[in-house]
């Protein structure tokens, strides 16, 4: 008799459990669904400011790197990026004024899956100058990286804005620093006969002070050699794939 209640009293909990579990699932569901418009918008936001940072419309002090507010990033986007457009097959254009929501780790994906791939491109404009702003993603360390190169019309960086999911704090993770991000301005990405070289984030940089800017190269953070070659990979393979674009536009 008393081996019955026992096994009743286990069975309860188990029954308990279950719904418990249901229950929860149900809650998260629910939360999940709610919170959905919020992600989505703040995820709209943050893309404009990513990209207004690196054609240098932010609110940086002397050494802090700084966005512009999310209320001001929906007008200050609208002023300054005047154009959008998607890129296919090298140089084919298309103006799109959502382009900027595109992912662009499933227009990766997609190139696995053979399918074609779309390279979304901002360009924007300021006191007279015309910035072309490209998203990238790579991998650093421990997860992924991306960063939005700002460029003019010879691929010379004019403005960079990186940052990353999940790489160490003080080491890997100080790439989204704006010491490092401010040594991208200047660099060239072409070599000296227009062929794509890049930008290296270098352990044997021989310019510390970074007044090379021509020399495809930018100091490396000191124990982040993992992050920093994902960083270069980054630029080299995702960048590469607009100079057709650059190309034509001196046509």
């Amino acid at each position: 008799m008393m081996e019955e209640k026992r096994t009743e009293k286990n069975s309860y909990t188990v029954i308990f459990a279950i719904l418990m579990v249901f229950v929860v699932g149900a809650l998260l569901a629910f939360a999940a669904k709610s919170l959905e418009p919020t992600i989505s918008e703040n995820k709209r936001l943050e893309k404009q400011q990513n990209i207004l940072y690196a054609m240098g419309i932010n609110e940086n002090d002397e050494n802090s790197a700084n966005f512009v507010s999310t209320e001001e990033a929906p007008d200050l986007f609208s002023k300054y990026i005047t154009k959008q457009i998607v890129i296919t097959d090298g140089t084919s254009t298309k103006e799109d004024d959502q382009a900027y929501l595109i992912d662009v780790k499933k227009q990766k994906d997609n190139v696995k899956r053979g399918r074609e791939r779309k390279l979304p491109l901002f360009i924007g404009e300021k006191d007279g100058k015309t910035y072309y702003i490209a998203p990238i993603y790579g991998k650093g360390l421990w997860d992924a990286i991306w960063a939005y190169i700002a460029m003019d019309e010879n691929m010379v960086v004019q403005g960079a804005y990186f940052d990353h999911k999940g790489e160490t704090p003080g080491l890997g993770a100080n790439i989204k620093q704006r010491y490092f991000m401010d040594d991208f301005i200047g660099e060239h990405l072409l070599g000296p006969s227009g062929e794509f070289k890049g930008i290296d984030v270098s352990k044997s940089n021989g310019d510390p002070k970074n007044n090379d800017k021509t020399d495809n190269e930018v100091d490396a953070i000191a124990g982040a050699t993992i992050t920093g070659n994902g960083v270069s990979e980054m630029i080299k393979n995702d960048l590469k794939l607009y100079l057709p674009y650059f190309e034509n536009l001196k046509k």
